[in-house]
C-alpha cells in the first residue's frame, strides 16, 4: 500500500509540474489522488480541505504575512539604498568593492526583511546599474546578487525557519534564529572571497575612498535601519515578545521609517499592501497544500518506511547525511523551499534524530540545502529575479554562478559536519 501511494503521489505531482500547473495546485491534486486510493471521494476531499484549513490556524504562522509586509515596506521604503551606502563605507574602496557591497547589503537587507526574493530585487535593482557603470560584467553582478541574497534565509528573521519550526513540531524559533547567524555569515564571507578573487583577476576598478564626513553621515543615516535587527531579534531572544509579535513590530517600524525617508506615502501604501497580500496568499496556499501532503504521507506511514529503510540500508552516519544532502539539493532544484521544508522535514528529521543530530542543527542543514535550489534552474526563484533585475539571460549567468555554487557547497559541508557552527549561539544564550 505504501509503495502504491508514493508511486501515485510522485507520478501525479511530476506530470502536473511538467504540464506547468502551479506548484501549490500540483501538490494539492497529487495529495488528493493519493488519498483516493484508500478513502472514498467525499471523505477524501473533506479530509484534505480540513487539513488545509487547520494547518493555517496557527499563531506562529501569523508572523509570515507580517514579515512579508515588512519586507515590502523595506523594499520600497528606501532602506535598501541606506544599507548599500553603509556597505560602501565599509568595503567600497577594496578591489572588487562593489561586489563586496552587494554581498554585505544583501546580508543586511535579508537580516532585516527575512526575504531572499526581496533582497535580490531591492539590492540587485540598485547595484546592477552601478556595477555595470563601473565596468563589471552584468552576468557577474547578477551571480553575486543571486547567491548573496540566499543569506537572508539563514540570517534571522527568516520566514523559512519559522516554517521549519512548524514542520518539526515546535523547535524553538529563537534557537533557530540564533543558529542561522554563523552559517549565514560563513556563506557571505565565502562569496566575498570568491568575488574578490574574480575582481582581482579581472582588474575591476577600485572605488575612491569615501571622505570621513560622508562616511560618518552614511553610518548614522543607516543606524535606524540597522536598529531594526536588534529590536526584532533582541526582543525574541530576551523573551520580550514572540516571533509573531516581533514581525508586527517590524511592520510598524518599517512603516514609520519609510514615511520618514519619504519613499512611501499614503497614496503608495495601498499598492504595498496589495503586493504583500498577493505574496502572502501564494505562500499560505503552498503551506496549506504542503501540510496536507505531509499528513497523507504520515497516514500512509511513508516517512517511517523511508526512515527505517535508510537506517537499515546504510549504517554510517556520515553516509546518511550525505545522502540526505544530495536528495535535498535535488529536491531544491525542482520545488519551492516552503513546500519542500513542510514535506521533507517529517521524513528526514526522525532519521537525523536517530543519528543524534540536534533538530536545531538539522533545521539549518535542510534550509541551507534548499536555498541552493533557489539559485538553480528550472524552478530557481532568486535566479529568475536576479536575472530580471540585472536584465541578463539565465544562460549567461550560469558560468559565473559556478564558483559561487562551489563556495555554497563547501559551506554546506562545513555546516553539516561541524554542528557547533549552528549550535554555538543557541547554547550561549541558553537555548
Amino acid at each position: 500500500m505504501g509503495f502504491e501511494s508514493i508511486l501515485v503521489l510522485v507520478l501525479v505531482f511530476v506530470v502536473l509540474l511538467a504540464l506547468r500547473v502551479p506548484i501549490a495546485f500540483s501538490i494539492g491534486l497529487a495529495t488528493l489522488a493519493t488519498i483516493l486510493l484508500n478513502v472514498d471521494s467525499i471523505p477524501a476531499v473533506t479530509t484534505i480541505a480540513q487539513r488545509m484549513a487547520t494547518s493555517l490556524d496557527s499563531f506562529t504562522l501569523l508572523a509570515i504575512p507580517f514579515f512579508i509586509l515588512a519586507g515590502q515596506l523595506m523594499n520600497q521604503g528606501g532602506i535598501a539604498k541606506k544599507l548599500i551606502d553603509f556597505a560602501k563605507v565599509l568595503v567600497g574602496m577594496l578591489p572588487g568593492g562593489l561586489a563586496y557591497v552587494n554581498v554585505i547589503a544583501a546580508m543586511l537587507f535579508g537580516a532585516i526583511s527575512g526575504s531572499a526574493v526581496a533582497a535580490a530585487s531591492a539590492i540587485g535593482g540598485i547595484m546592477a546599474p552601478q556595477m555595470k557603470k563601473e565596468g563589471y560584467e552584468p552576468e557577474f553582478g547578477a551571480a553575486i546578487n543571486i547567491t548573496s541574497s540566499t543569506t537572508g534565509l539563514l540570517i534571522p528573521p527568516s520566514n523559512v525557519l519559522i516554517v521549519y519550526s512548524l514542520a518539526s513540531g515546535g523547535v524553538s524559533i529563537a534557537a533557530l534564529f540564533l543558529a542561522g547567524y554563523l552559517p549565514g555569515i560563513i556563506v557571505g564571507l565565502g562569496l566575498m572571497l570568491t568575488a574578490g578573487y574574480v575582481a582581482f583577476r579581472r582588474k575591476y576598478k577600485i572605488a575612491e575612498r569615501v571622505p570621513l564626513k560622508t562616511a560618518l553621515f552614511r553610518f548614522f543615516d543607516a543606524i535606524p535601519s540597522l536598529f531594526l535587527i536588534f529590536v526584532v531579534i533582541g526582543g525574541i531572544i530576551a523573551g520580550i515578545f514572540t516571533a509573531t509579535e516581533a514581525a508586527a513590530i517590524a511592520v510598524l517600524y518599517a512603516l514609520v521609517l519609510s514615511f520618514i525617508y519619504k519613499e512611501i506615502n499614503l497614496q503608495k501604501l495601498p499598492g504595498v499592501l496589495l503586493d504583500s497580500a498577493k505574496t502572502t496568499s501564494i505562500v499560505m496556499l503552498l503551506i496549506a497544500t504542503s501540510v496536507a501532503m505531509s499528513w497523507v504521507l504520515s497516514f500512509e506511514n511513508i516517512p517511517q518506511a523511508i526512515s527505517e529503510g535508510l537506517l537499515a540500508t546504510v549504517d554510517n552516519g556520515i553516509a546518511i547525511l550525505l545522502i540526505i544532502n544530495m536528495i535535498l539539493l535535488f529536491v531544491g532544484a525542482f520545488m519551492d523551499i516552503t513546500p519542500a521544508i513542510l514535506i521533507f522535514t517529517p521524513i528526514f528529521l526522525p532519521v537525523a534524530m536517530e543519528l543524534g543530530i540536534d533538530p536545531v542543527h538539522f533545521g539549518i542543514i535542510i534550509v541551507f540545502n534548499l536555498t541552493v535550489g533557489l539559485c538553480t534552474p528550472p524552478v530557481g526563484t532568486i535566479l529568475f529575479v536576479g536575472c530580471s533585475v540585472a536584465d541578463v539571460p539565465i544562460t549567461k549567468v550560469i558560468k559565473p554562478l559556478l564558483p559561487m555554487f562551489i563556495v555554497m557547497l563547501v559551506s554546506l559541508v562545513l555546516i553539516t559536519f561541524i554542528p557547533e557552527l549552528s549550535l554555538f549561539l543557541p547554547r550561549l544564550f541558553g537555548y
